[in-house]
């Protein structure tokens, strides 16, 4: 039997085919290799698929072998991860669109991996000030000696402080990066990736090879935000990169912090405008690491308790559904008796987070649900 990661890496080749349809494939399916075997009226079915992306896959899956190319793939691309796998990294696979390949080159924690060792992401502007980059490396410096994983982007500016910070003082940290794992950007930071590689990880979505491509960039914060259980903005301008992780955080349920600064200087613009939207300040580092060790610790049972791992809820083995409104009836569909992130209920429902969460107290208060840590929702039984 051919392994189900060779359909991750398999389904990832085939152009317009991105991680949320991915995702959307495995839920429909059960598993993406019945997924490949499926005819183009059974694909027309999954939400996403119009007629071009249908004649798109069934062209490209007559091209080549899924266990033929996992094979070839793995001359040049030796270590990666796809989530039918048990070391995936389990914060991931919360958020709506988790990399259906993720290459990495370093030391591996399995504690990490589980969510049991708490990270935290520490991301900002390409050009800080003094203030900026003291401040990184002194919280940096805090988080790391308390055993905090610090993660970042390996970027020019915070994200180099953070990581530099972090690794001098004995700790643990991991580069998302928007190029191959094997490809330094900026190349300035030749030292610090070969220090992070002996010290931490270096991670990617994209394979071997792959140049620096500012496309990739934006991409690649998803991954920061979704490895992390918050992420920390220490410096930004108005237009930045840490901003648009400051916002993949938040849909994906994670605490944001910044620095406050003052109102007239250009480089922390964008720090003021996320306080404005409710992030919290950061004032000491006694204060950061007490809250930050207050977050409710990530649920280590099985990966099949994830929601991408769930079997598909029948008729056979589902309770039959009580009269409702509309409304709380679909929201209720959306939710298995295994543990739902609350972004995938909202993805699944087309419904506001503000509609689903105020629904989703209506249901808890009729008993019909149970809010878990982490904002994961489960369907009690009968």
């Amino acid at each position: 039997m051919i392994e189900e990661r060779a359909f991750w890496l398999a389904w990832s080749q085939i152009p317009g085919i991105g991680p949320i349809l991915q995702r959307r494939l495995q839920q429909h399916f059960g598993t993406l290799s019945v997924a490949w075997e499926a005819n183009a009226k059974a694909l027309g079915q999954v939400e996403g698929f119009g007629r071009q992306i249908i004649d798109t896959v069934v062209r490209e899956r007559s091209r080549f072998a899924p266990e033929m190319f996992l094979k070839e793939h793995s001359v040049k691309n030796p270590c990666f991860w796809t989530p039918a796998d048990r070391e995936y990294p389990r914060l991931l696979l919360e958020i709506p669109s988790p990399p259906p390949v993720l290459y990495y080159r370093g030391i591996v924690q399995v504690e990490e991996n589980l969510g049991i060792t708490p990270t935290v992401a520490i991301v900002g502007t390409r050009d800080p000030s003094d203030y900026g980059k003291f401040s990184t490396r002194h919280f940096s410096i805090a988080l790391a000696k308390q055993g905090f994983t610090i993660v970042s982007g390996m970027a020019e500016g915070i994200d180099t402080e953070a990581h530099r910070a972090c690794l001098e003082t004995g700790g643990r940290t991991i580069a998302v990066l928007g190029t191959g794992v094997d490809i330094i950007y900026p190349p300035r930071n030749q030292k610090l990736y070969e220090q992070i590689l002996q010290q931490g990880l270096v991670l990617s979505e994209y394979p071997s090879g792959t140049k620096p491509n500012r496309a990739h960039f934006p991409s690649r914060n998803r991954i920061i935000a979704g490895l992390s259980r918050a992420v920390l903005v220490m410096e930004a301008p108005s237009r930045s990169g840490a901003l648009i992780t400051a916002r993949l955080a938040n849909e994906f349920c994670r605490d944001v912090y910044t620095l406050p600064a003052r109102w007239n200087d250009y480089k922390s613009t964008g720090c003021l405008g996320l306080l404005s939207k409710g992030a919290q300040l950061i004032i000491n580092e006694g204060l950061l690491v007490e809250m930050l060790s207050g977050m409710p610790p990530v649920d280590t049972g099985s990966i099949a308790d994830l929601p991408l791992f769930s079997q598909q809820v029948t008729s056979e083995n589902r309770q039959p559904l009580p009269k409702l409104e509309p409304q709380f009836h679909k929201i209720l569909e959306a939710i298995a008796s295994e543990p739902t992130a609350l972004d995938l209920i909202v993805q699944q429902t087309g419904f506001s987070a503000a509609e689903v969460l105020s629904s989703l107290l209506q249901l808890e208060l009729m008993g019909l649900v149970s809010q878990l840590p982490g904002m994961r929702y489960q369907r009690c039984s009968a």
